[in-house]
């Protein structure tokens, strides 16, 4: 019933992963309180004893998309490999590239960004990406493998932003080939030839 209250730990799970999915997909004023009782499978009392609200319910699914993609990418700069092969790892992840980023996405929705609360989990989240690609990048000048005269904190925003756009380039045309593309050509500006991208990183998608 929809008032009924289901109070064990998987039910707040489920309306926290419901809600991340919708988010991911609809955005902020897509995912109602009635979508989300739809995707997770609970009733509206379960709902409101988890959470104050959906801004509340919201911030809960954001740091979890947040803590998500950190964990991802504290994963790859913290592997194995040179510094430049490193980076090369992140750039070719696979990815769902039609669908976006679940923290990216987030960066474009008024709603989300109006809020400092609610932006702060995307704000920490390209923080934490652009210091480990900055580390890596001044790892691979310091081994040769990089121009030193790149500035290590530009270079790894524009390699931020070169994935980002990348999503929104592949979400206009639906079709992975521009994300491809601008991966390649941030390759072809590291001086990474596509050969030994694809030994170091796999293929993306």
């Amino acid at each position: 019933m929809v008032g009924d209250v289901e109070r064990s730990p998987d039910t707040k799970e489920r309306l926290i992963e419901g809600t991340r999915q919708l988010l991911w997909d609809r955005g902020y004023v897509g995912t109602s309180p009635t979508a989300i009782l739809r995707r997770s499978g609970v009733g509206q009392g379960s709902m409101y004893h988890h959470f104050r609200g959906k801004p509340d319910l919201v911030l809960a699914a954001e740091r979890r998309s947040a803590e998500l993609m950190q964990a991802q990418i504290r994963e790859v700069f913290s592997g194995e490999g040179t510094g430049l092969q490193r980076i090369v790892a992140y750039l070719l992840l696979e990815r769902d590239v039609l669908r976006g980023c679940s923290v990216g996405r987030l960066a474009g929705d008024p709603e989300i960004v109006a809020d400092d609360a609610l932006r702060e989990p995307v704000r920490e989240t390209f923080g934490v990406l652009r210091r480990c690609l900055a580390e890596a990048i001044a790892e691979a000048q310091a081994a040769g493998e990089l121009d030193p005269g790149l500035r290590p904190e530009h270079t790894a925003a524009a390699l931020a932003a070169v994935v980002q756009g990348g999503y929104a380039l592949a979400r206009a045309e639906q079709s992975t080939e521009p994300f491809d593309r601008a991966i390649r050509g941030a390759l072809d500006l590291l001086g990474v030839g596509a050969r030994d991208a694809d030994r170091a990183g796999g293929p993306s998608s």
